[in-house]
């Protein structure tokens, strides 16, 4: 969102108006209700232009017409749109028309007298001045995806600085990865959207690439899973990519543009094993390049296997890594003969994904001019940043970030539920240690991931447009557009809460099940009065939602059902579903136990009622087959069923001493002293954590602290004599070296070192990730009442400290600290 926000107006005052700021209005009357572009335009500037006009035809009520010519005349009023180079353009006066030549992406948007100048370097650059514009006076990137109709005005008044504006992309290529589409994406437009194609073809395309240049994107890794057909095989994808101007790129798992999972007939071409068949496999990365020598693409590198697994056959860690090398020089030779670029002009791209990150560690050499692509542990996490060598390679570095993720120990499909906060510092981080060339989001089904993708992608247009104390602010900009200012702050709120309770558990998890293997579901770990408190939480959500509602017009209803209701409802029913489950399995009492039984079983009802509605009553059924309240079946979405045949365990019966002192809670950013090192911060990160607050070390550039370590220290009273134990609770960030170190002391004693990262996908790991924190225990003795001081030093920069606890030993377990 922009620093800028749209106004609609109905009676205009320019007495307002101050030094620093600039307005351009068009109103119904008003002279300058023209858009003026080249006749030799792109036909993609052309097209945005057009979608510019109807937006404010609908605004206004009024006609806005688009007038073809290629010289400026001051006497016509209106909007000037074209790129620097077009005969329009050329023909302004120099001071509203600077050389943008060579500019990647750019534009320019400047008033003069009565006229808005909109100029790019480039198409892309020029289509993003025009949605830079639309977005500023109101119109959501997601009209057609989430059906968000601006409000009708008698004007639109555009506020902007003293100089106008001048953007460009922070991040080279940006975009989105549309994966695990079996349960929403695919059936929607194979069977509602376009049935003439069957499967995600061009016309499903089109509405896609219309959003990703809405969100200053540029990029697609298209859907590849076994129920799609492969992009390129489809008439008309590429050619519509094409249209669009989209850079074409493909997974981890689908080397030099090639679905492996559609198009590998081992039939025809053996073994998809680069050890004993590399010739037919060469021959089949051969065609796909040959048939899109010309195409806008950035291939991927390197070799897996088939989906989503290690490359197939037998062999060590050091004949991998050598096989791998010779891979990179036989496809760059490849390359090199069928398309009429130098090889390093090619874009490449290398994701170091999963076991692959260990063959780079290992040795593995990349091509200086190769993208690397560093990767999330799919949970948010980034495994791996560039370090100061690899931060002046050529091809330089970007990210691989899941928003969705189908795998062990659990998929989160069904709901978008990343702490925006949590996206924020982990691609700031990767941008300030050289992640600049390519982002990639994984987005599912896009829907309902619309809130966390626009955040993605905002970042990535501009890595400075959101900081750590203005992440709320963004989620309320976001809200006022979708649903008018009177709203915004409201559902910001509510947003808020919902991506906290998710960082405490997300919705996919209330079973305590896992998958790959997958288990039964089981009662989950909140004590009883946490249990009560988070439903009472969803519940309070619920009735906001609802009061929300009620006040909307009716031409928001379908937007705010699949923004905002939808998602909030959907997630406060999973969490009724399995507490009230779990509260009739711990009640001893027949009547009760059955009252509660059928709650639970009103939950699930009331998920399956909500979904049909998404699916068959909102926009008229334009959203049929694309939500899911089941993806790939598992038992959380069932209804749980140990309530009625377990017997209630011991452990859940036995509380804690009551004669203990209760436990000391404290957030991270409770602290009483503070220190950093090196022109490091400690600095608190809106949003984050169960605190929402979580602290970190500012600049996010890596650095091994070798002598002075940064440190933050907490003051707390005990009064009871005895054994307690301090429990800190860190994000689960990654380091390079897998080497984050925390030492904790009170008062004078000595430190004590912990550290604090797991390797691989162990079992702590996944404990980790599906609860967020990683858990530190410091036993204490405490002889005598007083206050006390706890000191926590970290040796390195990415080492989040979330919360602290403070509590006697045989005291009740806790699974969240409370504020």
């Amino acid at each position: 969102m922009k620093k800028y926000i749209f106004h609609l107006l109905v009676i205009f005052s320019f007495s307002c108006n101050s030094d620093t700021s600039e307005y351009f209005v068009i109103d119904k009357n008003s002279s300058n209700r023209s858009i003026f572009i080249s006749e030799d335009s792109d036909e993609l500037v052309k097209w945005a232009a057009n979608d510019l006009a109807e937006d404010l035809e609908f605004i206004l009520g009024t006609e806005v017409t688009i007038s073809y010519t290629d010289k400026f005349n001051p006497e016509d009023k209106g909007i000037y749109i074209g790129k620097f180079d077009d005969p329009l353009i050329e023909s302004l006066p120099e001071k509203l028309n600077r050389n943008l030549n060579g500019e990647w992406e750019k534009f320019l948007i400047n008033k003069h007298e009565e006229n808005l100048f909109i100029v790019g370097s480039d198409i892309r650059g020029t289509v993003y001045g025009i949605f830079e514009l639309a977005e500023r006076i109101g119109i959501s990137p997601w009209k057609w995806w989430a059906d968000v109709h601006p409000e009708k005005s008698e004007g639109v008044e555009l506020k902007l600085p003293i100089g106008g504006i001048e953007a460009s992309p922070s991040v080279q290529y940006r975009g989105i990865f549309l994966n695990d589409e079996d349960w929403g994406l695919q059936p929607w437009a194979a069977n509602t959207f376009e049935p003439e194609t069957g499967d995600i073809g061009p016309k499903t395309y089109e509405k896609i690439f219309q959003l990703l240049l809405r969100l200053k994107a540029n990029t697609i890794w298209p859907a590849m899973h076994p129920s799609t057909k492969a992009f390129f095989s489809i008439p008309g994808n590429r050619e519509m990519a094409e249209k669009y101007h989209i850079s074409i790129g493909t997974s981890h798992a689908e080397p030099m543009l090639r679905n492996n999972v559609d198009e590998w007939d081992e039939e025809i071409y053996g073994d998809f094993n680069y050890f004993t068949n590399s010739e037919n496999v060469k021959q089949y990365w051969q065609e796909r390049i040959t048939q899109a020598k010309n195409g806008n693409n950035i291939i991927s590198m390197g070799m897996r296997g088939i989906h989503d697994s290690g490359m197939q056959g037998n062999a060590t860690q050091k004949e991998r890594v050598e096989l791998l090398e010779q891979i990179f020089q036989d496809q760059r030779s490849i390359l090199s003969s069928t398309i009429d670029k130098a090889i390093e002009e090619i874009p490449q791209a290398f994701t170091i994904y999963k076991e692959v990150l260990d063959l780079y560690n290992d040795g593995l050499q990349v091509p200086e001019d190769i993208t690397l692509v560093w990767t999330d542990d799919n949970y948010g996490y980034i495994r791996r940043l560039s370090d100061e060598k690899e931060q002046s390679r050529k091809g330089g570095s970007g990210v691989y970030y899941h928003l969705s993720y189908w795998g062990r120990p659990h998929d989160h499909l069904w709901l978008s539920t990343t702490q925006p906060g949590l996206i924020w510092y982990e691609m700031t981080r990767a941008y300030q240690n050289g992640a600049k060339k390519l982002w990639i989001a994984n987005v599912g089904d896009i829907k309902p991931a619309e809130y966390d993708i626009e955040f993605f992608l905002d970042l990535a247009w501009d890595i400075n447009s959101i900081s750590e104390t203005t992440i709320n602010s963004h989620l309320k900009a976001w809200s006022s557009r979708e649903f008018g200012e009177a709203h915004g702050e409201e559902i910001a709120k509510i947003f808020a809460e919902y991506y906290r309770l998710a960082f405490l558990r997300k919705p996919e998890y209330m079973g305590w099940s896992q998958t790959e293997p997958t288990t039964t579901t089981r009662i989950t770990e909140f004590n009883s009065e946490e249990a009560n408190r988070r439903l009472e939480a969803y519940a309070k959500l619920v009735e906001k939602v609802n009061a929300i509602k009620s006040s909307l017009s009716k031409e928001r209803l379908n937007a705010y059902f699949q923004l905002v209701e939808y998602p909030i409802k959907g997630a406060a029913l999973m969490n009724e579903k399995f507490i009230l489950a779990q509260e009739s399995y711990l009640n001893t009492t027949s009547e009760l136990k059955d009252k509660l039984a059928k709650q639970s079983q009103q939950a699930y009802d009331n998920i399956v009622v909500l979904t049909e509605e998404y699916n068959l009553k909102i926009s008229n059924g334009k959203w049929n087959k694309m939500m899911s309240m089941h993806p790939r079946d598992l038992p959380v979405f069932s209804m749980p069923n140990y309530h009625q045949t377990d017997l209630l365990p011991e452990s859940k019966n036995t509380a804690g001493d009551p004669t203990l002192s209760p436990p000391i809670f404290m957030q991270g950013n409770e602290y009483s002293n503070a220190q950093g090192a090196a022109n490091y911060q400690w600095k608190a990160v809106e949003g984050l954590g169960y605190s929402n607050a979580a602290m970190t070390l500012f600049p996010f550039a890596n650095l091994l602290f070798e002598s002075e370590k940064p440190f933050l220290e907490y003051q707390f009273d005990l009064q009871n004599p005895g054994k307690y134990v301090v429990e800190l609770r860190l994000l689960p960030t990654h380091s390079n070296n897998f080497d984050q170190k925390i030492w904790v002391s009170i008062d004078d004693q000595d430190p004590k070192e912990y550290s604090l990262n797991t390797r691989g996908r162990t079992e702590e790991w996944k404990e980790n990730v599906l609860r967020n924190f990683v858990k530190v225990t410091y036993p204490i003795l405490i002889d005598k009442p007083e206050k006390h001081s706890l000191k926590i030093s970290v040796n390195q920069v990415g080492i989040v400290l979330d919360q602290l606890a403070i509590s006697q030993e045989g005291q009740e377990k806790f699974y969240e600290i409370v504020k």
